[in-house]
């Protein structure tokens, strides 16, 4: 009966590949094969990853089908065992050389098994010139047992194959790597060592190898640092295993450095064999340290940083130490920077580190915590005379003249101190009180000391009680705004309006700026309620220029905080676009504090308002430490006198001095001044005569709601 070929049976061609070389043991299983079953050709090969390989033959050159091993594929596309007696009745190899030329095969028998790994088959085949219609069931047993024993030999050929192809990697690899790849024998005897170990640790292989791993390790060194090293050929070594450990290691030279070490283990012969990739990490090491220092210290004094201070502020506190805590900041450094550059700024504060290291010895640490703020802690001081001494101490060193680059500058200091032994609950109490002992220094005037008292923690217990309430405040829109008018001082008509912030507490009423705007200004929602004053002024301020004409304008008091944000400009012009006001009705007011703590961010923003028409108005002057360059030098259109010298301005010479400097001032750089605080009939008359055209205060209104401002003046829009 014919067959039918099936076309599945086939296998191209070039997917067909021979041996160079057969293995002697697998060429006696093919003569095995020709001797027990009186065969003239046996053929051997295996598929692996889709492709077939003639590994051995007898009877047959490998040149005679090595291109068209049909009698391989064919048993490879089916189970156990393939005989076709005679091939001329059989059409499964039709058309293919081995079957249709010489040798002119007649008859097939094949084997075939899967190996372990699923993916790889062996095939055995016995082939032969003459057809065999009788080939027994004990044939097709002992080709059975020679596929399985030439399977065998195969798998075990694949291992010896992976084996060399890992080692060749493995050589490859490590030969490559920049990291030190060193063996070692259970004894602990080096057995490989590659390129980078050698660089590492300056011994060429040549020397290295069978040498005791100890000797990457210095003579003397202490049994916890030599045992890592050690523990190469023991037992212990396991428990490194999948761990990364630090060890110190030796150079050739006799130099230690710090080597990172990844440990594994394997069975080589049946013995345990060690194997370690390390790393110089010396450069890593050094690069961290000074990390920590970064973290640790000031870069510009030294000193230690405001982090490390409060830990061992807190740890002091936790262990009951009695500790003085220090706050002092340098009086006026602000014009050093200003008048000599911030070089001979950043002079002045190693200075000051060194003085203050000076003063307190051994007895104390120094920290910087801020531009020109630095603290002390003296520990085991709790007597106030005793700190209160120090301070003093510090005080006049720091008064000393600074010398820098032969230009001598004196500053003074204001000191806040507070003790743990009466004041504070924990380190950031502690430091709390210091600062706020501080503040109430430099309220009182420059180069001062000022010990924490409970007075100072009231006043600083109603400043965090404010910025809570301030933050409820701003979520459930507690803040109103009212307008004091400013007139002309000539018929008293209206020229524009102040808006002056209020908030309407829920428990103490409408409370006035001066109870809660210092704590605000330092809080973070000063910019946000800043945005919030600037549109609701200038909404209003556009209603009334309606009923007032466009010589109306309205005063908005600026933040420092909004300078901060750096999209003042943008914040304005916003304003301006969303109430239709015109830029020339806005007047924004600064005060020299702002000017003096940010001048480079605020001159930039100035410039940028100046740009899009908007006004701008010294608040206070004269109150403060401004230099009369910042007239020269800031875009200011108006000067506001402050009300402390108007108050006594008819009956006290100085003060009537100064009113008269500040309207000379005015006149001279081409600025308008108002004049703030004007309550009676006789200093606007005296303003007037002197040359100031306007004014505000109690004479032509108090600060008033819209609707009583609109009243007031007979304007149509509340």
């Amino acid at each position: 009966m014919s067959h039918q070929r099936s076309p599945a049976v086939k296998i191209s061609h070039s997917s067909i590949r021979s041996a160079h070389t057969a293995d002697p043991l697998l060429i006696h299983i093919l003569e095995l094969a020709q001797h027990l079953l009186d065969i003239p050709i046996a053929v051997a090969g295996f598929t692996a990853v889709g492709k077939q390989v003639l590994h051995a033959s007898v009877g047959l050159d490998a040149c005679d089908g090595s291109d068209d091993l049909a009698t391989v594929a064919i048993t490879i596309q089916k189970d156990d065992l393939l005989v076709i007696p005679d091939t001329s009745v059989d059409s499964r190899l039709g058309g293919y050389i081995l079957a249709t030329q010489a040798p002119g095969i007649r008859f097939y028998a094949g084997a075939r098994l899967r190996m372990p790994d699923s993916t790889t088959r062996v095939t055995l085949c016995l082939l032969d010139t003459e057809p065999r219609i009788d080939f027994s069931e004990a044939g097709r047993r002992t080709l059975r047992h020679l596929a399985r024993l030439a399977m065998d030999w195969m798998a075990l050929r694949l291992i010896e194959v992976e084996r060399d192809a890992t080692r060749s990697r493995f050589d490859h690899i490590a030969g490559t790597s920049p990291d030190g790849i060193i063996c070692a024998n259970e004894r602990g005897r080096i057995t490989f060592w590659n390129e980078a170990a050698e660089r590492m640790f300056g011994y060429p292989a040549s020397e290295a190898l069978g040498q005791p791993i100890n000797l990457l390790v210095a003579e003397g060194e202490s049994y916890e640092k030599r045992s890592g090293f050690r523990r190469f050929g023991t037992r212990a070594a396991r428990n490194l295993v999948g761990r990364t450990v630090e060890l110190p290691g030796r150079h050739r030279d006799g130099a230690e450095f710090p080597v990172e070490l990844s440990l594994s283990t394997w069975l080589e012969g049946g013995k345990t064999a060690f194997g370690a990739i390390l790393r110089d990490v010396s450069e890593r090491r050094a690069f961290e340290e000074r990390l920590f220092n970064l973290s640790r210290h000031d870069t510009l004094t030294g000193l230690l940083n405001r982090d490390v201070l409060r830990g061992i502020l807190a740890s002091d506190y936790a262990a009951s130490q009695p500790v003085a805590v220090l706050i002092l900041n340098l009086d006026a450094f602000k014009d050093v920077n200003e008048d000599h550059g911030h070089a001979a700024g950043d002079t002045v504060l190693r200075l000051t580190a060194e003085r203050l290291r000076f003063c307190i010895g051994s007895k104390g640490i120094a920290a910087r915590v801020g531009g020109d703020e630095f603290a002390v802690i003296l520990r085991g001081v709790s007597d106030p005379p005793a700190a209160l001494s120090m301070a003093e101490a510090i005080r006049q060193t720091l008064a000393e003249p600074f010398d820098i680059e032969g230009v001598s500058l004196r500053l003074s200091a204001s000191i806040g101190l507070v003790l743990s032994a009466s004041h504070g609950d924990g380190a950031t109490d502690l430091l709390a009180c210091a600062d706020a002992a501080l503040d109430r220094a430099k309220c009182e005037g420059r180069g001062r000391c000022r010990l924490f008292s409970p007075d100072i923690r009231e006043a600083a217990h109603r400043e965090r009680t404010y910025r809570e309430d301030l933050r409820r405040a701003v979520e459930r829109d507690e803040f109103e705004l009212y307008y004091q008018p400013q007139v002309r001082l000539s018929d008293g008509s209206l020229v524009g309006a102040e808006a002056l912030i209020r908030w309407r507490h829920p428990q103490r009423g409408l409370m006035g700026p001066a109870t809660f705007l210092a704590t605000l200004e330092k809080g973070q929602y000063a910019a946000e309620i800043g945005e919030w004053v600037l549109l609701t002024a200038c909404a209003q301020a556009a209603k009334w220029s309606k009923d007032c004409g466009s010589g109306f304008r309205v005063g908005v008091n600026l933040f420092a905080a909004q300078f901060m944000r750096d999209d003042l400009a943008r914040a304005v012009q916003q304003s301006l676009q969303m109430t239709g006001l015109s830029a020339s009705s806005l007047e924004l007011e600064i005060t020299e504090n702002t000017i003096l703590r940010h001048d480079e961010i605020v001159m930039e923003n100035l410039l940028q308002l100046r740009t899009m028409g908007v006004s701008i108005a010294f608040d206070d002057y004269g109150t403060g430490y401004a230099s009369l360059s910042l007239l020269k030098n800031f875009p200011i259109d108006r000067l506001k006198i402050d009300q402390t010298f108007i108050k006594n301005f008819c009956n006290d010479r100085q003060d009537a001095a100064i009113v008269k400097a500040i309207l000379l001032l005015g006149r001279s750089f081409g600025l308008k001044v108002i004049a703030e605080g004007v309550e009676t009939e006789e200093q606007r008359r005296r303003l007037l005569s002197k040359g100031c055209e306007e004014a505000q205060g109690y004479l032509f209104g108090h600060a008033m709601a819209p609707r009583e401002f609109a009243s007031r003046f007979s304007l149509k829009h509340a």
